[in-house]
């Protein structure tokens, strides 16, 4: 298994979708970043020599965010708005959908499952 960026690839993946387990990375800018070491996108990670790794930690290092870094920026944008108050970071408090979506009905990835509320039974007056 090859170790980069801190993540474990493993080596019966193509070079193009092996770097796809790292985040902050997809197919496109893995594909990127073969190109720019000269290493074929068909080509196996098991059958990548030292030096191919070692060109793809220094490109991934030099020209793109990923990883605890990326996550890391992300979770700061976030707190940045709620600690704004704008409306975006108050539906990231309350766990709401951010993006303008319905929630009186789907939204249930956001709101988690349904919280059912017991109905009152009528005294019978008799």
């Amino acid at each position: 298994m090859a170790r980069i960026a801190g993540v474990d690839i493993p080596n019966n993946k193509q070079a193009e979708i092996g770097l796809t387990y790292i985040f902050g990375l997809g197919r496109t800018s893995a594909r990127k970043v073969l190109v720019e070491v000269n290493i074929s996108p068909d080509k196996k990670i098991g059958d990548l020599t030292e030096e191919e790794i070692g060109a793809i930690r220094r490109v991934l290092e030099s020209k793109y965010q990923v990883e605890g870094a990326l996550r890391t920026e992300r979770m700061m944008n976030i707190r940045r708005l709620i600690d704004i108050g704008s409306y975006r970071g108050l539906r990231h408090r309350r766990g709401l959908p951010v993006r303008g979506q319905r929630t009186r009905t789907n939204a249930r990835t956001r709101k988690g499952p349904r919280k059912t509320i017991a109905n009152k039974k009528k005294a019978v007056v008799g």
